[in-house]
């Protein structure tokens, strides 16, 4: 009888906390954007969901790359984050989305902010 192998899985990809933040906000988006109306789902709501989209990779391509590369990247995710929270508390003012997802959204923008500009406090602390 032949003994059995442990096959070890995959070496998995390790994420930063920020890009968790972000999926995280993806997943509400996406799902809320099922229960909106055809007019919302394409107008604001589409804009938001590209503009997190964005944020999402534009945090794994900092993630990925050399620490002299990160910079221009983690100044266009903390510009869109700012302008995707200006969408959202757009989107609940007018709302199309509800008063517990505006709140639960924010928490993870402005904790993914908080996260983003720690990250280029960092690299610009190293690189004096």
């Amino acid at each position: 009888m032949e003994q059995s192998r442990s096959i070890t899985p995959p070496r998995e990809t390790i994420l930063t906390s920020l890009v968790l933040h972000i999926a995280k906000v993806y997943k509400t988006i996406y799902i809320v954007g099922n229960k909106l109306s055809k007019r919302d789902k394409l107008g604001i709501h589409s804009v938001i969901e590209e503009s997190v989209l964005k944020i999402l990779t534009f945090s794994i391509k900092a993630t990925f790359i050399e620490s002299s590369k990160k910079l221009p990247y983690l100044e266009e995710v903390r510009v869109t984050i700012e302008s995707t929270k200006i969408l959202i508390r757009t989107e609940h003012e007018l709302g199309i989305i509800s008063e517990k997802t505006y709140f639960m959204l924010s928490h993870h923008l402005i904790e993914a902010s908080k996260m983003t500009n720690g990250w280029i406090k960092s690299l610009k602390t190293k690189t004096l």
